[in-house]
């Protein structure tokens, strides 16, 4: 298995072998990076990045996927040109740095993005997908944005969510069972609030063995025996999107 040595190995892979098949765009105030779908179907998928930043080629990478499968993505800077984490940068000062990026606090770059989509891409079906930071924001969304028809929330950080269960649409969360960052404990919490009072679908995988970034890893290759449950997880992915999307 991966075993990192910092907090949120989201960065791990030859990320330098993948340039992506997108373009960059200006979105209002904001850049972002968007792949057409060879296939216009009117859906498009927001892709919202982890804390390496809107251009870490491991992000475009599984944009660029999703875009195979029948979807215009687009990958927004929801940093807004601030620099975002560095892999060598001094992790004891991460959280710190950490409380300038409020994942929650997205509202108005989500706007330009949905009114880009619309206007410009003609979508008229969309969903969301985020990892690690960008976790935190699709299950935001979730509950306040009910024109999302789904969303996909990979290893988002859940302990500081105050309420977590009342999604507007089908919510698929992505876990892994060695998170240093987001313990199984929380997992089993937010499992159980969902239970509780969730009124939509939702569905909470954990997969055994992996850690946290699993999932965005560009080089698939990493661990022989991790590269099932990578698969695994973009499969149950892509058919959360198809079947809500």
């Amino acid at each position: 298995m991966a075993n990192e040595a910092h907090p949120c190995p989201c960065d791990i892979g030859h990320k330098i072998e993948y340039g992506g098949m997108g373009r960059e765009v200006q979105v209002e105030h904001i850049k972002a990076y968007v792949t057409r779908s060879p296939v216009d179907a009117g859906k498009a998928v927001i892709v919202i990045q982890d804390i390496f930043g809107w251009q870490l080629p491991n992000t475009k990478y599984m944009a660029d996927m999703i875009a195979g499968n029948g979807y215009t993505t687009i990958v927004p800077d929801f940093f807004v040109g601030q620099e975002p984490w560095h892999p060598s940068g001094d992790w004891s000062t991460f959280p710190e740095w950490l409380k300038t990026k409020n994942a929650r606090k997205i509202d108005k770059e989500v706007d330009a993005v949905l009114r880009y989509l619309k206007q410009q891409c003609h979508a008229q079906k969309i969903g969301v997908v985020g990892f690690c930071w960008g976790g935190v924001a699709v299950h935001h969304l979730m509950m306040k944005y009910p024109e999302f028809r789904a969303g996909v929330s990979v290893y988002g950080i859940i302990k500081d969510s105050e309420d977590v269960h009342s999604l507007k649409n089908p919510t698929l969360f992505i876990f892994a069972e060695n998170d240093a960052v987001i313990p199984l404990e929380q997992v089993s919490l937010l499992t159980q609030k969902l239970k509780e009072h969730c009124k939509v679908e939702y569905q909470i995988k954990t997969f055994s063995g992996q850690t946290h970034g699993f999932v965005h890893r560009k080089r698939e290759d990493c661990s022989p025996e991790d590269k099932p449950y990578i698969d695994e997880a973009r499969r149950n992915l892509l058919e959360w999107l198809n079947k809500y999307v």
